[in-house]
């Protein structure tokens, strides 16, 4: 039954997410937690760190729950199944594709979605932050992690005011894992 649960779970994933990996976190962890497979602390950890390992967030994260799960079956059958709706998706796409791209109400679809996929990303960033930023065991606020977090957005926003460019993704990630070990 876990490797059905784990076929189905990650199939709605891959079919329902929309926007990349930082816009299904949401659906992922609808999926994980409705079915008891990791709990809400230690799927932000699996977040952190499918997001600091090469690869897609959605395929790490589905490989860790899968092996968690199910062994290397669990993992190969999440994995995949998070993976097959993108894979047919894009076949069709490239074979029906071609005539529709330049269709102005599939433009417009597209242009649509944009904001939907922002505001479900930025809910996520949000969610994430005021997780880590409260200890729901003892009810409190983490201050550790606040001023982390403040120091965090101060870096990246300084260096993107400073340099113009600002700290890629990658880099951000690396220091917060650095400051992170560091202070906890």
């Amino acid at each position: 039954m876990t490797f059905l649960d784990l076929l189905i779970g990650f199939l709605e994933v891959g079919l329902f997410s929309f926007g990349g990996a930082y816009a299904a976190i949401p659906l992922i962890r609808d999926v994980v937690l409705a079915h008891g497979w990791l709990d809400d602390e230690m799927l932000s950890y699996m977040i952190a760190v499918s997001e600091s390992t090469p690869g897609p967030i959605m395929v790490n994260l589905a490989t860790y729950v899968g092996s968690n799960k199910g062994g290397l079956v669990g993992a190969v059958i999440a994995t995949t199944a998070v993976i097959l709706p993108a894979f047919f998706v894009i076949l069709t796409i490239m074979e029906f594709g071609k005539n529709l791209i330049g269709n102005p109400f599939v433009k417009a679809l597209l242009r649509g979605l944009k904001p939907c996929v922002i505001g479900v990303i930025l809910a996520t960033g949000v969610y994430m932050i005021l997780g880590n930023c409260f200890i729901k065991a003892e009810n409190r606020i983490d201050i550790t992690a606040v001023f982390i977090t403040i120091g965090l957005a101060a870096v990246y926003f300084g260096l993107r005011k400073v340099t113009k460019k600002g700290l890629s993704p990658i880099g951000l990630i690396c220091l917060a894992a650095v400051v992170g070990m560091a202070v906890y």
